[in-house]
C-alpha cells in the first residue's frame, strides 16, 4: 500500500532548523521531501486536521503542527527510537472518506506491526481508528479517556463527535468486547448514559476516582487494543485548547500516566489524541501539555516487556478457594513489575477462558470471599 498518496510533508518551518543533538527531532524520520520508510519503523505519527464532525468549526492553525513543534524539541527518553512522522493526513471528499482512509492506515500500520499515533482533530476520527480492527477477525478491547461518553442518538442536529462511541457500539458486524471509559464528569454525563453502559457490562471511571487513585486505571488501559483521547478530559487550567472550557478534569500528572500505561502496554497497537483546538491555545500551554503525553506514550512503549507465559517461573500464582460457583479463583502476579490478572472462565464451560489484567485489590476481594466486580462484568461478556 502506497501510504505517501494520502499524506502532505510537514511545513518547511517545523524541519528548516538543525536539530539539538540530544532532541527528538534528532533521531525522527520526519516527512519532508521523501516519505519515510513506515514498515521498518515502531511508531508513526500522524497529523489530522479534519473537523467537519465538530459543532464549532474549524481552528485557526494546524494543532498537530502545533504540538510537533514542542514534541521535538524534548529529550530523547532511554533506549533506541524508531519514529516516523508520515505528515499531515489530506482529509477525504467527506467525513465518512476520511473515516475510511484512517482505517486503512491505521490497518495498514498494525499489519506491519507499527503503531500509528493519531495527532488532532475531532474525537470522531477515532471511528476511523476502531474500523481498522474489524479485519482482524477477533474480538477487542478499547479504552477511552473523554469528559463525558460520547453516547448521542445520531441524526439531524447532532455532531458526529457528540455520537461516535454510540456507532462504535452498535457498528455491525460487532467486535467488541469490552470497553473501559475513564474520566468522565457525573455532571456533564446523562445517568442513562452510564445505565447503558453498565448494562453492557462494560466498565467506567470517573474523574474523582482516577484521581483518587490512578492505578486502579492501568488495568482498564492494560487490557486496551486502543486507545482515544479527548483532551476536553484534561482540566482546562492544564490544557486551554478546546471549547467549551471545563475548570475541572484531569491534572496533567493523570493524563500523562494514562498515556504511560498506554504506551507500556504490549497489546495496545494504536493510540489517538484529539480535539485540540490552537485558536483556544493563546500561548501554547495546552501544546506543550501534549506533547509531553506524547512523550510519556513513547517512553512507554520502549519500556514494554511482554508478560506472557501464565503460570510458568515468571509469575506467582495465587489460587483462591471460594464458598460457592466458581469455587475458586486463579491469580498471576508478574515476578518482575507489580501486575496483577486474574483467570475467568466461562461458568459450566472451562474451555472458554480468558486470563485479563486485574488489581491488588481484586485478588485481596476474592481471599476475604468476595467475588470482584471485574469477574463478575466478565462472566456476563463470555456468557
Amino acid at each position: 500500500m502506497n501510504l505517501a498518496l494520502f499524506f502532505d510533508p510537514l511545513p518547511e518551518t517545523l524541519t528548516a532548523a538543525a536539530p539539538a543533538p540530544t532532541t527528538l527531532a534528532a533521531y525522527a524520520t520526519r516527512f519532508t521531501e521523501t516519505f519515510p520508510d513506515w514498515r521498518a519503523a515502531d511508531l508513526a505519527l500522524i497529523g489530522l486536521d479534519e473537523w467537519r464532525g465538530s459543532t464549532i468549526g474549524h481552528p485557526s492553525r494546524h494543532g498537530a503542527n502545533e504540538v510537533r513543534q514542542r514534541f521535538y524539541n524534548l529529550q530523547k527518553g532511554s533506549g533506541a527510537l524508531r519514529l516516523v512522522d508520515l505528515g499531515n493526513l489530506r482529509p477525504g471528499l467527506t467525513l465518512e472518506d476520511t473515516y475510511q482512509r484512517l482505517r486503512e492506515i491505521v490497518a495498514a500500520l498494525i499489519e506491519e506491526n507499527t503503531v500509528p499515533i493519531l495527532l488532532g482533530g475531532s474525537h470522531d476520527l477515532d471511528y476511523g481508528q476502531f474500523l481498522a480492527y474489524e479485519t482482524q477477525n477477533r474480538a477487542i478491547s478499547f479504552a477511552m479517556v473523554d469528559s463525558r461518553p460520547d453516547m448521542a442518538e445520531p441524526g439531524p442536529g447532532t455532531a458526529p463527535e457528540d455520537s461516535h462511541l454510540r456507532r462504535m457500539l452498535v457498528h455491525e458486524p460487532n467486535f467488541v468486547f469490552s470497553l473501559a471509559h475513564l474520566g468522565h464528569q457525573q455532571y456533564l454525563t446523562p445517568p442513562e448514559v452510564l445505565v447503558a453502559l453498565e448494562k453492557m457490562h462494560f466498565e467506567t471511571m470517573s474523574v474523582g476516582e482516577v484521581r483518587a487513585d490512578r492505578r486502579l486505571s492501568e488495568p482498564l488501559v492494560r487490557q486496551a487494543d486502543f486507545m482515544s483521547m479527548d483532551i476536553a478530559a484534561v482540566r482546562w487550567q492544564d490544557a486551554p485548547g478546546y471549547y467549551p472550557a471545563y475548570p475541572f478534569g484531569l491534572g496533567n500528572e493523570e493524563a500523562t500516566q494514562l498515556c504511560w500505561y498506554a504506551g507500556h502496554n504490549e497489546q495496545l497497537s494504536s493510540f489517538g489524541l484529539y480535539g485540540y483546538r490552537t485558536d483556544q491555545d493563546v500561548n501554547g500551554l495546552a501544546a506543550a501539555t501534549l506533547a509531553t503525553m506524547l512523550w510519556y506514550f513513547v517512553e512507554g512503549f520502549y519500556h514494554r516487556r511482554p508478560e506472557t507465559g501464565f503460570g510458568t517461573f515468571r509469575f506467582l500464582t495465587y489460587t483462591v478457594v471460594l464458598p460457592g460457583n466458581p469455587d475458586k479463583l486463579v491469580f498471576y502476579k508478574s515476578r518482575r513489575a507489580e501486575k496483577w490478572w486474574m483467570e475467568v472462565e466461562r461458568l459450566g464451560d472451562n474451555v472458554v477462558k480468558r486470563v485479563v489484567p486485574c488489581t491488588y485489590e481484586d485478588y485481596l476481594n476474592a481471599s476475604q470471599g468476595d467475588l470482584p466486580q471485574r469477574w463478575i462484568r466478565l462472566q456476563a461478556l463470555l456468557s
